[in-house]
């Protein structure tokens, strides 16, 4: 027998829930994490009491936006490993990374994102997360004797994530993250893409 807390949402509340999420995205994206979170349910065409049922409380709301976010990151790279060549799933995949990058750095503070990313909050531990990722990504390039071999995924992510910390809001460039992760590509593969 089925308790009420093991049965699924029902098929209008999931959808809901992504709604909210989606508009949520989009608001954290534009205003930081301060959106209105009325705005919020009235993007997501919900009312209020809806999206506090969901999320009671704001860092459940930025806990689900950046649980999204990794996922949508670390699914990407699954995607590029089905399809291309090891070079090209490692060089698209640090392009998402960049991305995800640099909209993150609208999420909040330091001390809110290292709370939000707590394995008890997300239900996974989101840096070993994307720590593995890269890893499974740089060990295919490596394998096909393209990447540097004293390469890590660590040190990978880390000259990414550089990028986007000294470009979000310190460059008139809007080229600029891109020519930088070119260079490190160049680096790391001997080929620019």
């Amino acid at each position: 027998m089925t308790t009420a807390h093991e049965r699924q949402p029902r098929a209008d509340a999931r959808r809901n829930r992504e709604r909210i999420v989606a508009a949520a995205r989009e608001a954290f994206a534009e205003s930081g994490p301060d959106a209105s979170l009325n705005d919020i349910a009235r993007r997501a065409g919900v009312g209020p009491g809806t999206l506090y049922r969901h999320f009671p409380a704001r860092p459940a709301l930025l806990t689900a936006v950046l649980k999204d976010r990794i996922d949508t990151l670390c699914g990407r790279a699954d995607e590029l490993l089905a399809t291309d060549s090891p070079d090209d799933a490692l060089a698209g995949w640090l392009h998402v990374l960049l991305t995800h990058a640099r909209a993150n750095q609208g999420l909040g503070g330091a001390a809110m994102l290292e709370e939000l990313s707590r394995p008890d909050a997300l239900g996974f531990d989101c840096h070993q997360r994307i720590q593995d990722t890269a890893e499974r990504l740089l060990t295919r390039s490596q394998h096909a004797g393209t990447a540097r071999p004293d390469l890590t995924a660590t040190d990978l992510i880390q000259l990414v994530v550089g990028i986007a910390l000294s470009t979000t809001h310190r460059t008139t460039d809007p080229s600029q993250p891109e020519r930088l992760l070119a260079l490190v590509l160049d680096a790391v593969v001997g080929r620019r893409t």
